[in-house]
């Protein structure tokens, strides 16, 4: 799969392990930046990586910040964007399940590296169920 990835400096040590762990899995990656710790703005990189995923350049996308909050919103500001910001392994899979994430965020500073790869391994692997979710997620999609 080809995932676009993306981080302000508060993410970037995250969004750097989170390349190495979809280059193991086999996956594609196209990094939007940011290339260093040096202090940028969320908002230019978590609309860049959107409008990857948005646009079918990127089948998904993940955005680090230092608390996945600030990325998250400016992604979700991209129309056709369903970004969710996930805590837990559980919070990855019911995203994908019922929500049909396209993408996902997190803090760098707020989620251990280990459990990270875990939320990104569930956001990866886990289907979409449709059914009654697929009506709500028209429904966002429609806003």
């Amino acid at each position: 799969m080809l995932v676009a990835v993306a981080s302000d400096h508060g993410g970037f040590a995250l969004k750097e392990k989170v390349k190495e762990y979809l280059r193991e899995r086999g996956d594609k990656i196209v990094d939007l930046g940011t290339t260093s710790e040096e202090s940028v703005d969320y908002p230019i990189y978590g609309k860049a990586c959107a409008e990857a995923v948005a646009s079918g350049k990127a089948e998904r996308g993940i955005v680090c910040c230092g608390t996945g909050i600030g990325i998250s919103i400016a992604a979700n500001k991209v129309k056709g964007i369903r970004c969710g910001l996930c805590t837990s392994v559980e919070m990855a899979e019911l995203t994908r399940k019922h929500n049909n994430a396209n993408m996902l965020a997190m803090g760098g500073r707020t989620t251990d590296p280990d459990l990270a790869m875990e939320i990104v391994k569930a956001f990866m692997d886990t289907e979409f169920e449709g059914g009654r979710h697929k009506r709500r997620t028209d429904m966002l999609d429609e806003m």
